[in-house]
């Protein structure tokens, strides 16, 4: 078992410093990727910053910045799901799965590869928000938690991602459903407070796991987080520890159920 796992893991790794090679050779797009969420930050911070009155008189960048942390990982389902649908209509995977390597290594892979990825996007968005005048006001075991319960987020889309991308036909298809991602990471707290919003919208939106893990990560920084009180809202930690788990739970069985079914 320790043999076939640590396989696993060394033919994972193999996959994942493809993927590196590819920010090396073509940089472009992963600069783009880490840059976008700070022009979120800037463009939101700009647009609402003067029209929202925080409690305290604090700088809206204390409600936004972990927001768009949280909106930042769901951003990058999108990634994942247009790599692993190109490998699978341009017959990469096939040729993996034809090799003599752990049949994990092309998912564990491409986990490592985007849980990579999402890291440097954290590191430059915390960057971002300290120039813009975000602080965290907790200790630094508080803040390695916060950033620790956003990259559990990550790690539970991506397995979403990857079950769309094994799914769909091409990489055109996976358009239609990036359509979805924007609606969902707006019905959150990501923005504005859930207090702000109309009480049936303010409930879904609080139960939205990207909120949770929003909200949590607030708290673990320090930062004000004026939304309506409610159950969901007063179990934040808890709801960002089990809905990643939940997650987990059910897209990566489904994702190596449908890895071992292609080409059948």
């Amino acid at each position: 078992m320790t043999a076939r796992l640590g396989w696993a893991l060394a033919d994972g790794w193999t996959i994942a410093r493809r993927a590196l090679l590819h920010w090396r050779m073509q940089p472009g797009p992963v600069i783009f990727g880490w840059l976008f969420p700070v022009l979120m930050m800037l463009m939101f911070g700009a647009l609402l910053g003067g029209a929202i009155e925080m409690p305290s008189g604090d700088s809206y960048y204390e409600l936004l910045v972990p927001g768009i942390f949280a909106l930042a990982m769901l951003f990058g389902l999108e990634s994942t799901m247009t790599a692993v649908t190109t490998d699978v209509d341009k017959g990469i995977t096939d040729r993996f799965r034809s090799l003599p390597m752990s049949s994990a290594a092309v998912v564990l892979g491409r986990c490592i590869a985007d849980l990579l990825d999402s890291a440097v996007t954290l590191i430059v968005l915390s960057g971002a928000g300290l120039a813009l005048g975000w602080r965290w006001h907790g200790s630094a075991v508080e803040a390695v938690a916060a950033f620790g319960l956003l990259l559990a987020l990550r790690f539970a889309l991506l397995w979403i991602g990857i079950f769309i991308g094994l799914m769909v036909k091409n990489a055109q298809s996976v358009m239609a459903v990036q359509i979805i991602v924007w609606p969902i990471g707006f019905l959150s707290s990501a923005f504005v407070a859930t207090s702000t919003m109309p009480g049936w919208l303010g409930a879904i939106a609080q139960w939205n796991p990207l909120s949770a893990t929003a909200t949590a990560a607030r708290a673990l920084f320090g930062n004000p987080d004026p939304s309506a009180a409610s159950w969901i809202g007063d179990h934040a930690l808890e709801a960002a520890i089990i809905g990643p788990l939940l997650l987990t739970a059910i897209f990566l069985p489904l994702s190596a159920i449908r890895f071992r079914r292609l080409s059948r």
